[in-house]
C-alpha cells in the first residue's frame, strides 16, 4: 500500500495505541493473574504466623507438616501463574510486533523518501525497545503497584503502628521515585538523542569508508562522532549517578524499614500487644508492599527509555499513515504527460523544477539533456512517482504516477537512478526485485540489458551473492545489473537516469541494444546523459536549464538548433502538451 503523508492535527487514531488496545483481552488476563499472584503471596506471611502462633506453642509436627504441604502447593501455583503471566505478556509483545513492524517499516520507507538524511534505523530500534520493555519486570510493577496499599491495609490490622511504619515507608519511596523521574528525564531523553544522532552519523560514515580511507578523513570523521557519542555517555552517566545514588537510598530505607518493622514489632511482642508471629508477618508483608515500588525505581532507567521510543514511534505512524485499498488500474499503456510541474526536493528552500510540460505517446523515446544542476534526476524521480510535484501533475495514461498505488504501478515501471544500489541477496533476486523469482524473465532482463554473459562468468551464475553479504561488483557491472532490474518484466514506462556513466564501450554497445530491443517491445523510455551519442537513439530531446524547458522536440531539430543556433529562433513547441504560450510561460524559454 502506498504511504502519504497525514496532519498530525487533524486528529489521526494512533495506531500505536490500537495495537496496545488490540491485546487488551490479553492485558486482562495479566491483571486477573497478578491478582491471584498478589494473592498467593500472603500464603507467605500466614505461614509464618501459624509456624509461630500454632506449631511452636502446640509443638505440633503433623500441623507443621500439614501447613507446609499446604504452603508448598500454593506457592507452587503462584509459581505457575508467576510463568503464565510473563508468557502471555511475551505474546504480547510478538503480536505487536507483527503488527506494527511492517507499518513502521513502510513508514520509515516514506520518510526516507521525504527527509533522506533521517535516522531510518532508529524507529525498528525504537520497536524493539518497547517490545523489550512489555517482556521485562517494568510492567509487573505496574500490575503489582495496587496491591501496595492492600498490603498496608493487612498490616494495619495487626497493629496501628506498624501501619504507620508502613505508610510512612511507602509514602517515602514513592517520593523517591518522583524524584527519580524528575532528575532522570531530561538527561535520559537529551542521551538518547545524542546516541541516536552519534549512530546515524557513523552509519553514514561507515557507508563512504572507501573514501574515508583513501582521503585520511578518518580522524575528522571519528572526533565529529565523538562530540556526540562523549555527550550522550556524560547526560547518560549523569542520570545514571542520580538514579543510582536513589536507589541506594531505597535500598537503605527498604532495609531500615523492615528492621524497623521488626524492633517495633518485637516491642509490642514483649508489651503483649501482639504474638511474635503477627511480628514476622508484618515484616514480610510490609516488604511485599513496598517491592512494586523498589522494582519501578530499579527499572526506571528502561521505562523512560521505552517512553521516549513510544513517543517516537507514535509520532512517526500518526505522521505517515496507509491509504484505503484503492481500485486497481488497467496496465498502462505508457502515454506519459508532464503538465506546468514545479517541484523541489526534500529539505529544499526553492523548486528545481519550474513549469515544466511536455507530453509523449505511447512507445517513443526522449532524452533529457542539460547542464549540471538543471533538475534532470529531480525530475526523474517525478516522473516514476518518488517525489510529488509541488504543483501541476504527472499522468501515465491519464492516472497520476504519484497518487497511484505503487504496488500496482511498479511492475509495469523501469527506473534506474544514478546511484545505483544493489541489496544483499543472489543476482537474481536482485534482477526480480526480490519477488518471485520467473527464470525465464530473468535471463530475458539480462540479455536485454547485455549482462547474461557476465553472470555466468560469475561463481554460481544467477545464484551468486552480492550486495553487503556477498561478492562487490565494479561500478559499471552494478549498472548493468540495475538496467536489467528496471527492464524486469518487460515494463511499458521505462526511466534511466545516466544509464552510461560507468559503461564501457562493451556496455554502451549493449545500453543501445538494450534501447533498440525496448523500442521493439513499444515501450516508453526517458533517459538523462551527458553523452551526446546515446541522442542517437530516442525520438525526442528535451533541454533542461535551471529546471526550465529551454527546448523540446524532435531529435534532429534540436540536434539542429544546438549545433547551428539562429538567433532569436523560437522554441520547438511540444508536441502533444499544452499550447505554445503555456509552455514557454511556464518554463521561462
Amino acid at each position: 500500500m502506498k504511504i502519504v503523508p497525514v496532519n498530525r492535527q487533524a486528529g489521526a487514531p494512533s495506531q500505536l495505541r490500537q495495537a496496545l488496545k488490540s491485546s487488551g483481552r490479553a492485558f486482562f488476563f495479566v491483571a486477573i493473574f497478578s491478582f491471584f499472584i498478589n494473592l498467593l503471596m500472603l500464603t507467605s506471611p500466614i505461614y509464618m504466623l501459624q509456624v509461630y502462633d500454632r506449631v511452636l506453642t502446640a509443638r505440633s509436627e503433623s500441623t507443621l507438616l500439614y501447613l507446609s504441604l499446604i504452603i508448598a502447593g500454593m506457592m507452587l501455583l503462584m509459581a505457575l501463574l508467576e510463568m503464565v503471566r510473563s508468557r502471555v505478556l511475551v505474546r504480547v509483545s510478538g503480536k505487536m510486533d507483527q503488527t506494527l513492524s511492517g507499518k513502521v517499516f513502510d513508514a520509515i520507507f516514506a520518510l526516507n523518501l521525504r527527509s533522506p538524511a533521517a535516522n531510518r534505523a532508529q524507529s525498528l530500534r525504537d520497536l524493539d525497545t518497547l517490545r523489550q520493555f512489555i517482556t521485562s519486570q517494568g510492567p509487573f510493577a505496574l500490575f503489582d503497584a495496587p496491591w501496595a496499599p492492600i498490603f498496608i491495609g493487612i498490616v494495619f490490622m495487626m497493629h496501628p503502628l506498624l501501619g504507620l511504619i508502613a505508610t510512612v515507608g511507602a509514602l517515602i519511596l514513592f517520593a523517591l521515585a518522583y524524584v527519580t523521574e524528575v532528575t532522570t528525564k531530561k538527561p535520559l531523553n537529551e542521551a538518547n538523542l545524542h546516541a541516536i544522532k552519534a549512530a546515524s552519523f557513523a552509519e553514514a560514515s561507515l557507508k563512504n569508508s572507501e573514501v574515508l580511507a583513501a582521503l585520511g578523513m578518518l580522524p575528522g570523521i571519528r572526533r565529529r562522532w565523538r562530540v556526540n557519542q562523549e555527550k550522550a555517555l556524560i547526560l547518560q552517566a549523569q542520570a545514571s549517578d542520580g538514579a543510582g545514588s536513589i536507589s541506594a537510598l531505597t535500598k537503605f530505607i527498604r532495609l531500615l524499614l523492615q528492621s524497623s518493622m521488626l524492633g517495633f514489632g518485637a516491642y509490642l511482642a514483649l508489651e503483649g500487644q501482639i504474638t511474635p508471629g503477627v511480628m514476622i508477618a508484618a515484616s514480610i508483608i510490609m516488604g511485599r508492599g513496598l517491592a512494586p515500588v523498589e522494582q519501578a525505581i530499579g527499572s526506571w532507567k528502561s521505562f523512560v527509555s521505552a517512553r521516549g521510543a513510544y513517543s517516537r514511534l507514535d509520532d512517526l505512524l500518526r505522521a505517515f499513515t496507509p491509504n484505503a485499498d484503492t481500485m486497481e488500474l488497467p496496465a498502462p499503456v505508457g502515454n506519459v504527460a508532464v503538465d506546468r510541474v514545479v517541484a523541489m526536493p526534500p529539505g529544499a528552500n526553492a523548486p528545481t523544477i519550474k513549469g515544466v510540460s511536455f507530453a509523449l505517446a505511447a512507445g517513443e523515446s526522449l532524452a533529457i539533456i542539460g547542464p549540471s544542476a538543471a533538475g534532470k534526476s529531480t525530475l526523474a524521480r517525478l516522473l516514476v512517482g518518488v517525489w510529488a510535484p509541488h504543483s501541476g501533475s504527472v499522468r501515465l495514461d491519464g492516472a497520476d504516477v504519484s497518487s497511484w498505488d505503487h504496488e500496482q504501478l511498479g511492475p509495469h515501471i523501469g527506473y534506474l537512478p544514478q546511484d545505483v544500489e544493489i541489496f544483499d541477496g543472489t543476482i537474481k533476486e536482485n534482477i526480480a526485485r526480490f519477488g518471485t523469482v520467473d527464470a525465464v524473465k530473468v535471463v530475458e532482463a539480462a540479455q536485454l540489458a547485455g549482462v547474461h554473459d557476465l553472470i555466468l562468468r560469475l561463481p554460481s551464475g544467477y545464484d551468486t551473492l552480492i550486495g553487503p553479504g556477498g561478492i562487490a561488483l565494479s561500478g559499471g557491472q552494478r549498472q548493468r545489473l540495475g538496467l536489467a532490474r528496471a527492464v524486469y518484466g518487460n515494463p511499458t514506462f521505462v526511466v534511466l537516469d545516466e544509464p552510461n556513466s560507468n559503461l564501457d564501450s562493451d556496455g554502451e554497445v549493449a545500453l543501445v541494444n538494450g534501447l533498440q530491443r525496448l523500442k521493439q517491445m513499444n515501450a516508453t523510455v526517458i533517459l538523462i546523459s551527458h553523452r551526446p551519442s546515446i541522442l542517437n537513439h530516442v525520438d525526442k530531446v528535451l533541454l533542461l536549464r535551471e529546471g526550465m524547458v529551454e527546448m523540446f522536440g524532435p531529435k534532429q531539430e534540436v540536434i539542429a538548433r544546438l549545433t547551428r543556433p539562429v538567433a532569436n529562433q523560437p522554441a520547438v513547441p511540444p508536441q502533444g502538451a499544452p499550447p505554445q504560450g503555456q509552455v514557454s510561460g511556464a518554463s521561462g524559454a
